[in-house]
């Protein structure tokens, strides 16, 4: 018994062909299609990029206790049990944020495991002076941005890109180990997450006309550029989506050369996806997070089934993962998870989804209920963890300062976490609680209001939560009941109506602002050196010029800050703003 994961980050399943992609070159999707069996109704859970995979190793959702963030001590994790009961587990990736402070727990879990350097800005090759770099329509131009620009003068060739170098040496360990039994190998590669760097022979896959600046890495945020330029990001993405392609046919090519059908799993997975213009947005995390984001593609060839070209319509999701591996190896999973064995043929009647501080999401495969803050304060919101480090930097003595210790939770051992004041970019607040009916609507273009259908959708919700042994203030914070049933005063769609409405306007042009020595086009790290700007900013923008805000934001004016974080600078906050500032 052997299994294979290939792994992508950011992977669109409406984009391939097997879930109706009609213009993107994907023949290789297509292929493991045929000779597998492909997931109709698969969910993400926790989001972003580190919770998805904590999902992974727990088969638990992460997002309703704490944020982005490295394994716990009390966490089972599916590859260390493997290894802990004789399954050999190697992990090959090129995603970096695996050696950041805020993943360094994952890959120790494998028994052995090769990394790969250079996607999106890794801290890889040292260059003191500045490198070439293109004009460019992306404005969060922070530390990654210019070494993504050293980074790329060392994969100038198809056979140096760290997904090629990936995918090199997780074929090397299959050949190695093709006549052993009993092993697991994790191929994973963080592409196509943006940027969008690939090579030539997948550009020419999809000519387009385009004269206009460098555009393959959107910021996170409204779109505000043109039609041709948006088709353009587009059609970079879809060109390392064909590279992914090539890539995963290469894995197809050697299970059939080696006969590895007979005995090997092959899962085929991704965490989320990617908004690429769709509804008026790019990339993820500081919208609500729609099917384009959340319902992924999933492709499952399990040896002891004949199943291949089946499409199945049960609900799943990424917390079902880690107990597939385990049930497929002979292992009981661990009590602590929730996720259930995709041949179990059990299924579930819903699945949560979302990010820390953001929508708790719930769908039943027909419904989408998104379920904002009751308030504007989006409180209490607690980070509940022992390792308190963000993506890229450790908690601060300032966020520690008022930390208390919690209760254990259900699935924590017995162990008290520790319980901070947490904190997000953006308020979900500000786009409201929506439902929606992917029958009539499968584009999500129009939120409904139905009293009945919200009262059951969140009823459900709130029985996942409870089954989930989400914390109390969750509860708070969304207005729902901690015990009890739901009733209709706890619905909130029709009361949030005006948000919802309010948060699909476009925000007012930057010359409709006033300006002066300072203004809304000044990058925020110079209004910080300026010691009343700085004290402006403070008191519009709590928590704006903390640390790692600025390391992303810094070189970003405060305008198109405003694009990227929704309800954190609503129009008229930016006019007071604007106001002050141009009266320095």
């Amino acid at each position: 018994m052997k299994a294979i994961m290939v792994m992508f980050d950011s992977l669109n399943r409406h984009m391939l062909p097997p879930y109706g992609g009609d213009w993107t070159h994907a023949p290789n999707f297509a292929r493991l299609a045929a000779c597998a069996t492909t997931f109709e109704h698969c969910y993400a859970g926790s989001m972003p990029c580190m919770p998805a995979r904590r999902e992974i190793h727990t088969g638990r959702y992460n997002f309703l206790h704490r944020s982005w963030g490295p394994l716990e001590p009390f966490d089972d994790s599916m590859p260390e049990l493997l290894k802990q009961n004789g399954v050999y587990t190697h992990l090959v990736s090129d995603h970096p944020h695996y050696w950041e402070d805020g993943g360094a727990t994952y890959h120790g879990r494998y028994n052995t495991w090769e990394f790969f350097r250079g996607q999106e800005g890794d801290p890889w090759k040292g260059r003191v002076a500045d490198p070439e770099m293109p004009e460019d329509l992306k404005r969060m131009r922070h530390t990654i941005y210019r070494q993504d620009w050293v980074n790329r003068a060392y994969m100038d060739t198809e056979a140096k890109h760290p997904q090629t170098l990936t995918f090199d040496a997780g074929l090397e360990f299959v050949r190695t180990n093709a006549a052993q039994d009993r092993w697991f190998v994790q191929i994973e590669t963080f592409d196509p997450h943006e940027p969008f760097f690939t090579h030539k022979q997948y550009k020419d896959l999809y000519p387009h006309d385009y004269d206009g600046p460098h555009f393959d890495w959107p910021d996170y945020k409204r779109v505000t550029e043109t039609p041709q330029q948006v088709d353009h990001a587009r059609y970079e993405y879809a060109a390392l989506l064909s590279m992914c392609d090539h890539s995963l046919g290469r894995v197809l090519d050697t299970m059939d050369e080696l006969g590895l059908w007979e005995d090997t799993l092959l899962i085929v997975c991704t965490d989320h996806g990617l908004l690429l213009g769709e509804k008026g947005w790019w990339g993820k995390s500081v919208q609500p997070w729609y099917n384009e984001l959340v319902h992924l593609p999933l492709f499952v060839w399990d040896p002891r089934a004949d199943a291949a070209g089946e499409r199945r319509e049960a609900l799943v999701q990424t917390i079902d993962l880690a107990p597939t591996l385990l049930e497929y190896f002979g292992l009981d999973r661990p009590a602590d998870m929730r996720g259930i064995p995709l041949n179990s043929g059990t299924t579930r009647q819903a699945g949560l989804f979302g990010i820390h501080g953001g929508h708790v999401n719930v769908t039943d495969g027909r419904y989408v209920y998104m379920r904002a803050p009751a308030s504007a304060a989006n409180a209490p919101l607690h980070e509940h963890t022992l390792m308190p480090t963000h993506m890229r930097g450790r908690f601060s003595p300032a966020e520690l300062a008022d930390i208390e210790l919690a209760e254990p939770f259900s699935f924590t051992k017995g162990v008290r976490t520790i319980r901070v004041p947490g904190r997000t970019f953006v308020n979900a607040h500000h786009f409201g609680t929506l439902l929606f009916d992917l029958e009539a609507d499968p584009e999500q273009r129009a939120p409904i209001l139905d009293d009945a259908a919200e009262l059951r959708m969140a009823g459900l919700l709130v029985e996942l939560m409870r089954a989930n042994d989400a914390p109390a203030g969750q509860y708070e914070r969304l207005g729902l009941p901690a015990t009890g049933p739901v009733t209709h005063e706890h619905l909130l769609v029709r009361a949030q109506l005006d948000r919802a409405e309010q948060s699909a306007h476009p925000l007012p042009r930057p010359e409709d602002y006033p300006e002066g020595r300072l203004s809304l086009r000044t990058p925020v790290k110079a209004l910080i050196t300026d010691p009343v700007a700085v004290e402006i900013l403070r008191r519009h923008v709590p928590g704006i010029v903390d640390s790692e805000l600025l390391q992303m934001l810094g070189a970003t004016p405060l305008i198109d800050v405003a694009a990227m974080a929704g309800g954190l600078l609503p129009p008229p906050r930016l006019r007071a703003i604007a106001e002050e500032l141009a009266e320095l």
